[in-house]
């Protein structure tokens, strides 16, 4: 409805169902599940729209057409450049490691050595520690992110227009929940078009509990990139 067509065809073209990174293999029975779930949430996300014909539910209406619109920005995004996991895990570890010296830096870094994680910078400065950690993560959980290759194959099946709003519903649900338990990470992403993307990543950052990040030590920061990478 408030898509631009290309988007739109885009999505449907590459079978975009069930936008899940997890590197768990599904059974197909699991598989089926996950589709008839998204189905439904969006059958009920485009139920909704009939509220924007109703004045008391025109803040739905609102709220809906907002995160359509931020949904086809963060697609838009990743079309022009295929790096968007990358992006946010970059934007996570830039709000990390922000206000950590070098001597912090230097202690997550021996600290990962010792489970022999290795990241690959000599130079120890907050926003190249970022860079390289994000690499490492990205690369360990091959996240290269090929959306018709990988996503694609996932999927399965061939994806109606209440699997897209389904796709949607799972973005918009997943970015208020960041919202709601790292704000400062969700108005950074916020702040590149990537908020609704990061459901792309939050089956990672569940397993590794990274969100707690924001309130951990460094010897916990080193545990959460070593989980995040193993």
């Amino acid at each position: 409805m408030y898509y631009r067509n290309e988007v739109i065809r885009y999505l449907q073209a590459n079978n975009i169902l069930a936008l899940k990174l997890d590197r768990a293999v599904t059974g197909v029975r699991k598989a089926v599940s996950n589709q008839i779930d998204m189905i439904q949430a969006g059958a009920t996300r485009a139920l909704y729209y009939t509220s924007c014909f109703t004045d008391e539910y025109m803040d739905v209406c609102q709220q809906q057409k907002t995160e359509d619109i931020r949904f086809a920005k963060g697609v838009g995004r990743f079309i022009r450049n295929r790096s968007v996991v990358s992006d946010m895990l970059k934007i996570y570890f830039d709000e990390i490691f922000k206000y950590k010296t070098n001597q912090q830096l230097q202690r997550i870094k021996e600290m990962l050595m010792a489970v022999n994680v290795h990241i690959a910078t000599n130079i120890i400065t907050n926003n190249g520690f970022a860079l390289a950690i994000a690499s490492s993560v990205a690369m360990g959980t091959n996240f290269t992110l090929n959306m018709s290759a990988t996503l694609g194959r996932k999927a399965g099946v061939l994806v109606a227009l209440p699997g897209i709003y389904g796709v949607v519903q799972d973005a918009a649900d997943s970015s208020s929940r960041l919202r709601l338990s790292y704000p400062t990470f969700w108005n950074a992403l916020h702040a590149q078009d990537l908020e609704m993307m990061y459901f792309l990543i939050e089956p990672l950052f569940i397993r590794a509990n990274a969100l707690k990040a924001q309130y951990a030590s460094d010897s916990e920061i080193a545990d959460i990139i070593t989980r995040m990478i193993r």
